[in-house]
């Protein structure tokens, strides 16, 4: 078993680049893994400076001096983020709390509806089953108040927080955004020599990770509006609270969409029933979804689309686990990374190949 271990060993790390590579790795994933909370700051700044890097460099080349340029888009950028917050987070809000109301009685409605169902059904729908759901479900409800009442005492805190990230965060993307050169060649010094496959794999991610983000960005603004539209349309009560948590949705591949369909559902059911109205308004939700899954993601990750829905599906478990909220954004591009480490990874062969001479 050693000797098969010790031949891997020399097989796989017997080039110092790769060896560098992996130490890189490992510091990278354990800086974020063990002091993500404390440089949260950093990292959100360090998306929005691969958000705003596009627009810079586009006026550097109409001869605006990196300086002024980086400027006039953080200044534009925070001038949008505050109108935009402004205007959308109270009625947000608003919403969030008259749903709040409503839900009991929502949840009582439902309640009698589905104890009737052994009555209308009875070949079909067993009566204990219908009483251990319900005790399930209000549990549930129950454990989830609890949350928001923590959540609302713990809010200064919170505030405080907010409010570091509001100083803090504006600061440092201007910096990032500014030195940008100067910042990457004080890092490069620190670098050992023999980083070789490091600098492919770099040179790899840089660009995929900028656009990866943009089309993020762009994805939840595209979906957020379009299904506002939709909802807006039909009448749905909530339009505006459920068009936010669909956008925000398409964070979480594949498991978002389905999620948040849910609620969608439960409002439009609770408004209009079992009616053409609801299963129109609906078809023009799903349509959304569908115009989103193939025709929005195909364009904006166009890399990104090509990992196996398994391989995606996986990483956003894994990487959601280990750092929560960054681990879910993130979870594409650091599946393309380790994507990225095994091409470029050395190979060796096992088996000499026959010769046909």
């Amino acid at each position: 078993m050693l000797n098969v271990l010790s031949r891997w060993y020399q097989q796989r790390f017997s080039d110092p680049n790769a060896v560098t590579l992996f130490l890189l790795l490992v510091f990278g994933f354990g800086v974020i893994y063990f002091i993500g909370d404390i440089i949260g700051p950093l990292l959100v700044a360090i998306v929005l400076a691969y958000l705003l890097e596009w627009p810079v460099a586009r006026l550097e080349r109409f001869g605006v001096r990196r300086s002024l340029g980086v400027t006039l888009i953080v200044v534009l950028f925070i001038s949008l983020m505050v109108m935009a917050l402004g205007g959308l987070l109270p009625i947000v809000i608003k919403q969030g709390i008259n749903l709040g109301k409503e839900a009991p009685a929502m949840f009582n409605e439902a309640q009698a509806y589905i104890k009737a169902l052994p009555t209308r059904y009875p070949e079909l729908v067993d009566i204990s089953v219908m009483e251990r759901f319900l005790v399930t479900i209000q549990s549930k409800l129950l454990s989830t108040g609890e949350l928001i009442v923590k959540f609302s005492l713990g809010s200064l805190l919170n505030m405080f927080a907010v409010l570091i990230y509001l100083v803090l965060v504006p600061l440092l993307l201007f910096f990032l955004l500014k030195d940008k050169q100067v910042l990457l060649s004080a890092i490069s010094k620190f670098m050992p020599r023999n980083r070789a496959l490091a600098d492919r794999v770099w040179a790899e991610m840089y660009e995929q990770i900028a656009n990866y983000i943009r089309g993020k960005v762009i994805e939840i603004i595209i979906v957020g509006v379009a299904t506002y539209l939709a909802l807006f349309f039909f009448g749905l009560n909530y339009a505006v609270l459920l068009s936010v948590c669909v956008g925000l949705s398409v964070l979480i591949p594949y498991v978002g969409a389905v999620a948040v369909t849910i609620p969608v559902a439960l409002v439009g059911l609770f408004q209009w029933g079992l009616t053409p109205h609801f299963f129109y308004m609906m078809l023009a939700y799903l349509v959304v979804q569908g115009l989103d899954g193939n025709l929005l993601v195909p364009i904006l990750f166009s890399e990104a689309v090509n990992l196996h829905p398994v391989i995606i599906i996986m990483a956003v478990l894994l990487f959601g686990g280990l750092w929560g909220f960054w681990g879910v954004f993130f979870a594409i591009p650091l599946a393309t990374l380790i994507k990225a480490v095994i091409n470029v990874w050395p190979k060796r062969e096992y088996f000499t190949p026959l010769s046909l001479d």
